[in-house]
């Protein structure tokens, strides 16, 4: 199911939420991602207790727990060949700070994962998330700077609208559309 050249298999990517075996690798991607200042474990402070925070993250889908600003939302480790090489965010709606710069799907991938066509294979089975969740047009976006993550948005079919001045910090941010 990818395109042009990949040969990665589809249903060897696989979406699921945290589990509480999952606390030590999780803790690792997030600190490898904070070198790149980019949070892995979406609503996590060091100390939080690992159960309270996948019983959240599993509350959050349901529209409960959910911290002031944020919205319901699915958040799910990515695994790759056995291996948790990413995680992705699918917000069931937007609110204002999200439509402007946000989206409805966020992902990253661990630093040695990178520039392998991963990123594609989960943001392909983040849109069947967001649509099992009632979303027909899904808006993804990216730093103005990050190429790669640009190329990866425009593959999956993504139109870009606009670059927006976020509401925080000074790199533009490319708002695209996916239907």
């Amino acid at each position: 199911m990818r395109r042009s050249e990949d040969v990665v298999v589809l249903d060897e990517l696989r979406l699921r939420p945290p589990r509480l075996e999952d606390e030590a690798v999780a803790l690792l991607a997030d600190a490898e991602l904070e070198a790149d200042g980019f949070p892995f474990l979406l609503g996590w402070a060091q100390g939080d207790s690992w159960s309270v925070y996948v019983e959240t993250k599993r509350a959050n889908a349901h529209g409960q727990l959910l911290p002031a600003g944020w919205v319901p939302n699915t958040f799910l480790l990515a695994e790759f060949r056995g291996e948790v090489i990413g995680r992705v965010s699918v917000r069931h709606r937007l609110n204002d700070e999200l439509l402007h710069e946000g989206g409805h799907i966020g992902l990253c991938i661990r630093p040695r994962q990178r520039r392998q066509g991963l990123g594609g294979l989960v943001l392909d089975q983040g849109l069947i998330v967001a649509r099992s969740v009632g979303v027909d047009r899904a808006l993804v976006t990216c730093d103005d700077d990050n190429i790669a993550s640009a190329r990866m948005i425009e593959r999956a079919g993504g139109a870009l609208e606009n670059v927006v001045t976020p509401l925080e910090g000074s790199t533009p941010v490319r708002r695209y559309w996916i239907d």
